[in-house]
């Protein structure tokens, strides 16, 4: 076959599945023929031009059952099988090889939980079967290969490995070219996979080293103490600073070297890891600095502890206290609850018997009646029962209708009262700024400000000397003093006046704005049907000379409203009549604002429902 060649793997991973299944092969036969097909597919994998075509084939054995069956195989017993010892590290060797390199897809947790463990199993129990029965150390050599092969490729059975009983067993051997392939199998993994000892945990990592001394203390094999010196070195190289601490652990390891495996050919490996280790050691003076700090924080930590702990009666007698009391609120309202359902159920209980008792007694009372009265009885009640209901519904009704108008009543009580609010600051800011704006009073007594007495005495001499020279032929001086006091009194009179007249303005401004403002108020307010009591002092004007002229026209109303009826023949006479005429000044001042004294319908309304409120 030429390589490169098309070849149908998964065709030759079924004939051997098939050929496995057959009732004819027995179990001794099995291994060879496992050996042949494991063999064949990967040597036809191999020569394809496809990388990927070796990592297909051993998945398809995952997935097909047959590596599985692999490893029964090597659970046997090899001396049962057919080609013996030989033939178990065979199919080891080919095993392990098809482990290394598989995608099992969806099944990749039971692959790496539950599949790989059992091969590493299997095969370290061939290992151990291998040094018990003292056979060929190729065989052994082999199949600790098949187990370096398997932990590169998957460095997660490493702790599996070190805990293994049948790698203990290997251990304890007294073979040296035993001890010598179990060195050499960590070397050989580590040396080739520089990642492998960075993904062990400590625990591992400290077995293996663990296995490198016991090495050196136990066997005195030049070879195996050289290959021990140089896995710590190796593991020292690509740990680094990590391995200085696990090494501390091994107290007098340095002097241990120094005695017995110097001379032994490996000198400047034993001096690399002597110094090493001195160097490790001092570390562990600085390490003890960090001790003693430690310690003195533990002190510290402990002495807290204890002074927490003595004020702990306290604390738990208080959280007890306050978990009693909760705990007895909670029963209390549970209590409380259970009491409150017990009279619902009570009150229901109690109304189911008045409603049975009630309907017993109707039964009776219908049974009394004449049979020709039922009807009429039946429709009496349901007619009052129909006026019960229509009671209810209308008191509802009314009660939420009273509610409304009540708020909106409110509502336009406080838009009063913001309405004079506001009025009233604008008045005020209205005359600071007429006060600004109008012209300054000027004083009484003309002449220039700032004048002394002194000043004033020689200005009244220089005039008095003016006037003694300047002597008025047509006015005397009596009649020029008069003049003067006239004019001053004139003036005086003048500005009292127009002071008077302004403030009569703002006043009259004032009254007008405030009727208007009330006039709107009446205007919104809601109709006197549905006026309450305490309500109808908001319809009250706060003028007490307006309230006193609506008085007046409400009593002549009341009057006219009382009168016989052939009185009432000539309406408009009766309006002329008891309506008294209003004046025109009043009438002229407010505006042309109504005050009452009309006999129409909404005046008798409003007259009748005021005499009803009791506001005459």
């Amino acid at each position: 076959m030429e390589p490169g060649a098309p070849v149908d793997t998964a065709a030759a991973v079924r004939e051997l599945k098939r050929q496995l299944e057959d009732e004819a092969v027995g179990p001794e036969q099995r291994a060879s023929l496992l050996s042949d097909g494991l063999r064949k597919a990967l040597s036809m994998a191999a020569l394809q031009a496809d990388s990927s075509a070796l990592t297909r084939v051993k998945s398809h054995m995952y997935l097909s059952g047959v590596l599985s069956l692999c490893v029964h195989t090597l659970s046997m017993d090899p001396r049962k099988l057919h080609g013996g010892w030989s033939a178990a590290t065979t199919l080891a060797q080919l095993t392990s090889s098809c482990c290394v390199g598989v995608e099992p897809g969806e099944q990749d947790e039971a692959f790496h939980r539950l599949f790989l463990p059992s091969v590493m199993e299997a095969l370290l129990s061939l290992a151990s079967q291998l040094v018990k029965g003292a056979e060929s150390l190729s065989l052994l050599r082999k199949v600790m290969d098949s187990v370096g092969w398997l932990l590169r490729g998957h460095t997660h059975l490493t702790a599996q490995v070190l805990s293994s009983v049948h790698y203990e067993h290997i251990q304890v051997c007294d073979d040296v070219p035993v001890s010598l392939l179990c060195v050499h199998l960590w070397t050989q993994v580590c040396t080739v996979s520089r990642d492998f000892l960075a993904g062990l945990n400590e625990e591992s990592v400290m077995l293996l080293l663990n296995d490198a001394v016991c090495q050196l203390a136990v066997s005195s094999d030049p070879s195996a103490g050289g290959a021990s010196v140089r896995l710590i070195l190796l593991m020292a190289n690509q740990l680094k600073v990590c391995l200085r601490p696990l090494l501390l652990r091994f107290r007098g390891l340095d002097s241990l070297l120094d005695k017995d495996w110097r001379g032994r050919g490996f000198d400047q490996e034993v001096d690399q890891l002597i110094a090493l280790l001195q160097s490790s050691s001092e570390s562990q003076a600085c390490s003890k600095r960090v001790w003693a700090a430690c310690a003195i924080q533990a002190a510290w930590r402990s002495f807290q502890t204890r002074r927490r702990v003595k004020n702990l009666n306290t604390a738990v007698s208080t959280l007890q206290r306050r978990y009693r009391a909760r705990r007895r609120r909670w029963l209390q309202q549970q209590e409380v609850q259970q009491c409150e359902e017990d009279l619902k159920y009570q009150v229901c209980v109690r109304r189911q018997q008045a409603r049975r008792e009630f309907h017993y007694k109707q039964r009776q009372l219908l049974q009394l009646l004449p049979p020709d009265q039922v009807q009429s009885y039946l429709a009496e009640c349901e007619r009052r029962a129909a006026v019960m209901i229509q009671s209810f519904w209308r008191g509802f009704t009314w009660r939420r209708h009273y509610n409304t108008l009540r708020h909106t009543l409110r509502h336009t009580h406080t838009q009063q009262q913001a309405a004079r609010t506001i009025q009233r600051v604008v008045r005020r800011f209205l005359k600071r700024v007429r006060a600004l704006k109008a012209t300054p009073i000027t004083p009484f007594w003309i002449g220039q400000m700032g004048l002394t007495d002194s000043r004033r005495v020689e200005l009244k001499r220089h005039m008095e000397e003016y006037i003694s020279v300047h002597i008025s032929s047509r006015v005397s001086l009596q009649q020029c003093v008069s003049l003067h006091e006239e004019v001053q009194h004139l003036l005086l009179s003048e500005l009292q006046r127009g002071e008077q007249q302004r403030r009569e303005k703002e006043r009259r401004e004032a009254l007008l704005a405030h009727t208007h403002t009330q006039l709107e108020l009446l205007r919104d307010a809601p109709p006197l049907s549905v006026v309450m009591v305490t309500d109808a002092e908001s319809l009250l004007s706060p003028s007490a000379s307006i309230a006193a002229r609506a008085r007046n026209a409400h009593n002549a109303l009341l009057q006219a409203s009382r009168l016989p009826w052939w009185r009432m023949l000539n309406k408009k006479d009766a309006e002329n009549v008891y309506c008294p005429a209003q004046p025109d000044g009043l009438e002229a001042e407010f505006g042309g604002l109504f005050l009452g004294g009309g006999a129409s319908r909404q005046n008798k309304e409003y007259g009748g429902k005021l005499d009803e409120l009791n506001l005459e």
